[in-house]
């Protein structure tokens, strides 16, 4: 059940009571309920997230992607410390052009540039902290972004929670000495990421539309959103070669592909634990030879 609270602050808003409740699947941080209003209107709410500026960050990176203007998110209607409401939004059926449309309005949302690295404000990747406020140098420098924002202040969190090995020690060590080597060829201006674009973070309207959720935004290098779609599946090649098509990649992406996959999997290792271990261990090792 909603908090007393949280539908008191929600029908100020609305002007109208609440009418219905029901509580919907998908939320591995937060409770997640459809709420159907007097007038007609339904919205999407979370609630009970384990960290009090959660709603606040995830509601940023929404209006972040929304300024594009090229990609449907859910409007985010009211927010608060203890929730977000949103736009509901109905999942219809994929059209045959559904992974095509989606290919080319993602590189349409890596056409958002800016000449810094990194974001206003840190958020979460799942419950992880997300450390996206750069220093001078990391502001003008992927790599130096990258490597200290990213990879190591996932690994530190790994040593921290007692997760590394002497495999994922020794290979990091000499990561850190191959970064810039790693990453050479692919320069490019900071441009607008998801952040966190897995087979789940994603709908299909009704209009058989793209619709980005949960995102984890930040201005990086576009290889970064891409390497993420591979993780789990759920993207097929009408996507990439739509997005291709309309923002071809730099030589050697395949290359790189590993290092990007390296932070998603360190996170994973951190939030669930040593089942991603040897994961990271090949991950890192795929540079080493």
């Amino acid at each position: 059940m909603i908090e007393f609270q949280i539908i008191e602050k929600i029908q100020d808003w609305a002007k109208c009571n609440i009418s219905k409740q029901k509580s919907v699947g998908g939320g591995s941080i937060a409770q997640t309920n459809l709420i159907k209003l007097e007038d007609g209107r339904t919205c999407f709410l979370k609630t009970a997230s384990l960290k009090p500026d959660a709603f606040f960050k995830e509601a940023n990176g929404l209006k972040e992607i929304r300024k594009a203007n090229c990609i449907r998110v859910p409007e985010v209607l009211l927010v608060d410390e203890s929730f977000l409401l949103l736009e509901h939004i109905q999942e219809g059926t994929k059209d045959l052009n559904f992974f095509t449309n989606f290919g080319e309005k993602l590189a349409e949302l890596h056409n958002r540039t800016k000449f810094k690295f990194g974001f206003k404000e840190d958020n979460y990747i799942g419950s992880t902290i997300q450390l996206n406020v750069p220093s001078k140098v990391e502001a003008e420098s992927w790599t130096d972004f990258y490597y200290n924002k990213r990879l190591l202040f996932q690994y530190k969190l790994a040593e921290k929670n007692q997760l590394v090995g002497n495999e994922l020690k020794n290979g990091f060590i000499v990561l850190e000495n191959r970064i810039e080597e790693i990453l050479e060829g692919s320069e490019e201006k900071a441009c607008l990421l998801h952040g966190d674009l897995w087979g789940g973070n994603y709908l299909c309207d009704l209009d058989s539309n793209p619709v980005l959720i949960d995102p984890a935004v930040y201005y990086g290098h576009r290889e970064a959103d891409l390497a993420m779609t591979k993780l789990f599946g759920g993207f097929t090649e009408q996507f990439y070669n739509a997005y291709r098509r309309k923002k071809p990649l730099p030589q050697g992406y395949d290359y790189r592909e590993n290092i990007y996959l390296l932070y998603h999997v360190l996170n994973h290792l951190n939030l669930f634990g040593s089942s991603y271990y040897g994961q990271a261990v090949r991950l890192v090792w795929s540079y080493l030879h």
